[in-house]
Order: C-alpha cells, then sequence, then structure tokens
C-alpha cells in the first residue's frame, strides 16, 4: 500500500538528495565540460497533462484523442508517434490500453550499447535510439529488426513519427530525418552540438532542443520538416543546455533549460513570450492553459500558459527528473527518493504519495487507470505499474541495467528500453 508520506526521513533524504543531484546531472550529461563534446554523453530528457475523463484535452491544439492529430499531420490510426504521445506532452491518451496485472516478456532486442531513449510505436512498428549511436525501426509484434540507421553519437532523443518520416536528434550534434520505410536520410540539420532533447511536430515544424557552443549559439531551433531549414533558433539565457522536450500548444513552444528558465516562445518567429525563472531538465505538459513541470529545485509548478504566473507549487523534498502526467484533473510524478505522487490539477493539493525504494527518472505514463513509471533500484533498473487511483503496485518488472527511458504503453503492451542495452516489450501473463 502507498505510504502517506508526512515529514521526511531527513538522513536517507539528505543522503538521497546528495547522491541524486549527482546522478541526475550523470544521466543528463549536461555538464559545462560535456557541452561541447556532443559525442558524449548518458542522458535524455524524458519528460504531460490533460484534465478530462477522457485523458484529451481539445484546448491543448494538438491531441484529437484518436492518438494522432491533424495539426501535427499524423494520418495513421491510433498511434504513439512522439515523446509523451504528443506535442503537448500528454503522456497519455484515452484509446490506449495497457496491462493492469502481472507482466511478462513478449519480446526482448538487444541494441549495442544502453537505451535510453523512449520508443514511439507508429503502425506496427517501435522506433527507438540508443546509445550504441542508431535509431532502430523493430517489430512491434516480435521485436524484428525492420532496419538500423547509425549516427556518430549516441542516440538518447526520443524519435517523431510523422507522415512516414522519422525525426530524431544525436549527440553527434545532428537532427536527422529519416524515412519510416527504410531508414533512408532524407535530410540532416547541423545543431553544432549535442542533442539529446526528443523533437516535437506540428504544422511542419520540428522544434527540439540542443546544447550550446561557440559554433552555434542557439538552442531551441525550429526546422521545415520537408527540408530541414532552420526556421528560426532561439538562445536561452546563459547559452544553457536545452535538454528538455518541447511542448507546443495553441502557436506557442514551451520548453526549459537546466540553468535556470521555463520559456514559453511564439511556435512562428520564436520570439520570447514570458519566462519563468526555474530550471527544469524534464518536459513540460500543457493542458487547461496550464503548463506543468518539475524543477530542479524539487517543486511541481503550474503556471499559466498566458502570462507564466505562478498558480501553485509542490515541493517533493527531493530532486526531479521525471516529468509531469496530468490526467483526469491529477497530475502525477516520481522524484529521486524515491515517491510517486499524485497531486490535484487545480490547486497542488496532495492526493497520495506512494514510497518504494527505487529512484525515479523515468517520466510517468498514465493509461488503463494505472501509471507506468521506470527508474532505479540500485544497481538494476525496475519498472512499475501503479493505480492511478492510490498508488497500490500492481506490479513490478525488473532489468540489469537503470531504466531512464519513458515507457509507451500501447494495445495491452508496455516498450520500454534499459541501460542494459534491450528494448523490452511486455504484456499481460
Amino acid at each position: 500500500m502507498p505510504h502517506r508520506r508526512g515529514i521526511p526521513n531527513r538522513t536517507r533524504r539528505n543522503w538521497l538528495r546528495m547522491v541524486g543531484t549527482a546522478g541526475i546531472i550523470g544521466i543528463a550529461g549536461c555538464s559545462s565540460s560535456e557541452e561541447n563534446e556532443p559525442d558524449e554523453g548518458t542522458g535524455t530528457d524524458d519528460s504531460t497533462g490533460t484534465d478530462d475523463s477522457t485523458g484529451t484535452d481539445d484546448s491543448t491544439g494538438t491531441d484529437d484523442g484518436t492518438g494522432t492529430d491533424e495539426e501535427d499531420g499524423s494520418s495513421a490510426s491510433f498511434a504513439i508517434p512522439m515523446f509523451r504521445y504528443n506535442a503537448a506532452n500528454t503522456g497519455t491518451s484515452p484509446n490506449a490500453t495497457g496491462p493492469q496485472n502481472s507482466i511478462s516478456e513478449q519480446w526482448v532486442f538487444q541494441t549495442g550499447d544502453g537505451v535510453e531513449s523512449s520508443p514511439v510505436v507508429v503502425d506496427g512498428t517501435v522506433y527507438i535510439g540508443s546509445n550504441d549511436g542508431s535509431v532502430y525501426a523493430l517489430s512491434a509484434d516480435d521485436g524484428a529488426e525492420q532496419w538500423a540507421f547509425q549516427t556518430s553519437g549516441s542516440v538518447q532523443s526520443s524519435p517523431a513519427v510523422i507522415d512516414s518520416t522519422v525525426y530524431v536528434g544525436s549527440r553527434d550534434g545532428s537532427v536527422y530525418a529519416l524515412s519510416a520505410d527504410d531508414g533512408t536520410e532524407q535530410w540532416a540539420f547541423e545543431t553544432g552540438t549535442a542533442v539529446s532533447s526528443s523533437p516535437a511536430v506540428v504544422n511542419d515544424t520540428v522544434y527540439i532542443g540542443s546544447s550550446n557552443s561557440v559554433r552555434n549559439d542557439k538552442n531551441v531551433h525550429a526546422l521545415s520538416a520537408d527540408d530541414g531549414t532552420e526556421r528560426w533558433g532561439f538562445e536561452t539565457r546563459g547559452k544553457s543546455t536545452v535538454a528538455s522536450s518541447p511542448a507546443v500548444v495553441d502557436g506557442t513552444v514551451y520548453v526549459g533549460d537546466i540553468e535556470a528558465t521555463m520559456y514559453a516562445l511564439s511556435a512562428d518567429d520564436g520570439a520570447e513570450q514570458w519566462n519563468f525563472q526555474q530550471s527544469s531538465e524534464a518536459a513540460p505538459a500543457v493542458t487547461n492553459d496550464t503548463v506543468y513541470f518539475p524543477g530542479l529545485d524539487g517543486n511541481v509548478y503550474a503556471l499559466s500558459a498566458d502570462d507564466g504566473s505562478e498558480q501553485w507549487a509542490f515541493d517533493t523534498y527531493g530532486p526531479l527528473r521525471s516529468s509531469a502526467a496530468a490526467v483526469g484533473g491529477t497530475v502525477y510524478t516520481g522524484n529521486w527518493d524515491g515517491i510517486v505522487y499524485a497531486m490535484s490539477a487545480d490547486d497542488g493539493t496532495e492526493l497520495w504519495a506512494s514510497e518504494t525504494e527505487a529512484n525515479w527518472v523515468s517520466s510517468p505514463v498514465v493509461v488503463d487507470d494505472t501509471v507506468y513509471i521506470g527508474g532505479i533500484d540500485q544497481e538494476s533498473g525496475i519498472l512499475y505499474g501503479m493505480s492511478a487511483d492510490d498508488g497500490t503496485e500492481q506490479w513490478a518488472f525488473q532489468t540489469s541495467g537503470h531504466i531512464v527511458s519513458s515507457p509507451a504503453v500501447i494495445d495491452n503492451t508496455v516498450y520500454v528500453g534499459s541501460r542494459d542495452g534491450n528494448v523490452y516489450a511486455l504484456s499481460e501473463e
């Protein structure tokens, strides 16, 4: 049963905060010494919200409730076309189904290195990156490799698949567009520095973040989906790394950097509309004119999407790298100290807190009244299924490597990557 946390265990909490802060920096690969080394690093932004009973929100302007989006150009039946399901980073869909009881492996695909990229699933194919530098297309049914595309750096960015094209970043300093059919390169845009951010694709434009360097002083990019030409670039304050995946809703791009600021930018020209002074490595979630994001100070913030004014803040007492999912009026997230929280989307009131022995770094998704979240359990990885109503553990699955990848849940199957180098497909026993 969940433990409803009151005063935290300060000894364990302080130790975890110290270790967790170092762990977050290591996972993110965002220390200043690495910003000019695009082929190195060990982290990913992975990083939502809706607030009605369907798990979608018409006000986002990105999700029509089918898992596809007329604005982003996807024409397939229900799918998971990009990180956190859609360009609003909602982390949920009413049409998705997932296992609620004990699970077992359906298949396992081994890559050449750890997998920190989060999978997407479109037309029966799982697309995912690996630290071995490759982007893989795998059969969702049996894990058979359909194609692989090799880059010159680790691929921790999560692909976006729109109109038969795969868009993905690499720490080799490029954003790639690949044929979804065979992996053929369509174009590549050189940022000049590492790309761990996951792209959001809306209205034939690819929005993505990058690190910064003397070679390129822009670290938020808007690229033509057709040919990769840059439509605009935005430089964050202090030229900070943008590992966060942007949320794009109603003509505005919401994105944070790891040093100090959450930004709202015009999707048309990149003009700054407002900023909020708090660092974030997680992807913001936008729904009902509210931006939800976890800050590196341990608070989950709710901001007005119109002007960035703070609506509420909830202190988790521990470092946050995990993004938030907001579903049916509830916001869910997990922190490094091992606690998964559910809070009211309206005012931030704690609804439940489930304390575990794991350190949560993966971003949760919520499907079929179940919270799916991955993390670190000592030297291994752990994936949990928890009741969205009260945080009760429904099942747990362990891997031999840490789970940083955010799970993709569709058709009663959970797809997730692990630092043990494997991509897993898990289904109900």
